[in-house]
């Protein structure tokens, strides 16, 4: 019986040499050193602190707060823990020369469990990815399990999803045109024009599965103007262009292209024409005729593509004069015609310049006939071979109407022989003054040629 009392004291005295050695002590000389910080401060936590008694009792309270906190957990170093690593890569060990394989993520996720410590320390090592290994495997369907490198022993790695359905199919090839397309066009100097493109090869292999290669119906170097610096006009390489399939609804293709990329020279022209402007007349005015209108600008360079510029001979502007009564100044926003990228002048100032209305009669404008292609015209009644053209507009203008300004015609478009009673129209140089025929209709005879 004594030999268990004295056992169980023992026991109890180490317990307390414990706390003493491992707590208590230390504690108690962390404050002895802040008892001599403040030494000779005459501070009544001075003399607290002086107190041997109240030092035991201030570090056994310590002690206690330490081991709770223990007890509790809360230092949870040694706690189990996951966490999860989004978006790892996956690397696929096969024969790619041979065989091409459908259906492997290029990413899964992995996580670790096990200590947090552990945890902590798997994740320092460099992660070299998530492995899918099919080498030996043939053309086929597979179920295969992903494979992770365990870098700490005492650490679960799980791969979400741990196995995945594959397809085997032979590697084909076929032979394929190149084409181009361009991207962030609207991005070049609107001055500049791409004029063409040429390419170090004109063809190459694409390579993947049957039923892949049957979608494939165009591969395009994609020129991308963003990545092009210093455009000036002349030739401009440009290397390592990438090569991208599409299929017939203009989706990317996954297969493989040899080579994937090209080399490609970009001529750039800056073509340009200095055209005059053409100024319109809509609407009516109030009472008054136009006697002048005048543009502060008379010419503008509009840029383009050379096919487009050619088309273009003036630029028409369109003046509204409707209800106006008395001079007036436009300030007149510039279009660009269709197909043009830039022009020179962005906004000009028209002026209006009003006065009395007159009328003239101008005789003899002959009439021609237009669109009757395939088909000879006869007009029918000698006096309707020409026209008298009344003209309207201020009196200094239209005194100075030459008749060889204006032309008179009927369009024979969509008809067929026989005779026909067709429309005679008019128009003039002038368009501050209106053109009108005495006779608006003629009758002619329509035969087809031999």
């Amino acid at each position: 019986m004594k030999k268990i009392s004295r056992t169980i004291v023992n026991f109890f005295k180490a317990i307390v040499r414990f706390f003493d050695k491992c707590l208590i002590t230390p504690i108690t000389k962390f404050f002895v050193n802040i008892i001599d910080f403040f030494n000779n401060r005459g501070s009544k936590f001075e003399k607290i602190l002086i107190n041997r008694q109240s030092l035991v009792i201030i570090s056994l309270i310590f002690a206690l707060i330490t081991f709770y906190a223990i007890d509790q957990k809360h230092i949870s170093l040694i706690d189990n823990s996951a966490e999860v690593l989004y978006g790892q890569k996956v690397n696929v060990n096969y024969n790619e020369e041979l065989y091409v394989v459908e259906g492997v993520p290029k990413e899964v996720d992995v996580t670790f469990v096990g200590r947090k410590m552990d945890v902590y320390l798997a994740k320092q090592y460099p992660l070299n990815g998530v492995t899918l290994d099919l080498t030996g495997y043939t053309p086929g369907s597979y179920s295969v399990g992903f494979k992770y490198e365990q870098k700490v022993p005492s650490v679960e790695y799980k791969v979400d999803p741990s196995t995945v359905n594959i397809r085997i199919y032979d590697k084909n090839s076929v032979n394929k045109e190149v084409s181009t397309d361009i991207i962030h066009k609207d991005n070049l100097d609107s001055k500049l024009n791409i004029e063409g493109i040429v390419l170090d090869r004109d063809n190459v292999i694409v390579k993947g599965a049957s039923h892949r290669l049957e979608e494939v119906a165009v591969v395009k170097a994609i020129i991308d103007i963003d990545k092009m610096s210093n455009i000036k006009v002349g030739t401009i390489p440009m290397y390592e262009v990438p090569l991208i399939a599409y299929d017939a609804e203009g989706n990317k293709l996954d297969v493989e292209i040899v080579p994937s990329v090209v080399n490609a020279s970009i001529k750039i022209s800056s073509p340009s024409k200095e055209i005059p402007i053409k100024l319109m007349i809509e609407g009516e005015l109030d009472g008054v005729a136009v006697k002048s209108l005048k543009s502060s600008v008379e010419k503008v360079t509009v840029y383009g593509n050379q096919e487009t510029i050619n088309t273009i001979e003036s630029l028409p502007v369109s003046v509204d004069v409707t209800g106006v009564k008395e001079n007036k100044t436009y300030e007149i926003n510039l279009s660009k015609p269709t197909g043009i990228r830039e022009i020179s002048v962005k906004k000009i100032t028209v002026k209006l310049e009003v006065g009395g209305i007159i009328s003239r009669d101008i005789e003899g404008i002959p009439i021609d006939a237009i669109n009757h292609d395939g088909y000879s015209v006869q007009v029918i009644g000698e006096q309707n071979r020409t026209v008298t053209v009344i003209v309207n507009g201020s009196e200094d203008v239209v005194k100075n109407i030459e008749p060889a300004s204006i032309r008179a015609y009927v369009d024979l478009a969509g008809l067929s022989e026989g005779e026909r009673l067709v429309e005679v129209k008019v128009e003039g140089d002038n368009s501050t003054v209106t053109y009108t025929p005495r006779v608006k209709e003629i009758r002619v005879k329509i035969t087809k040629n031999k």
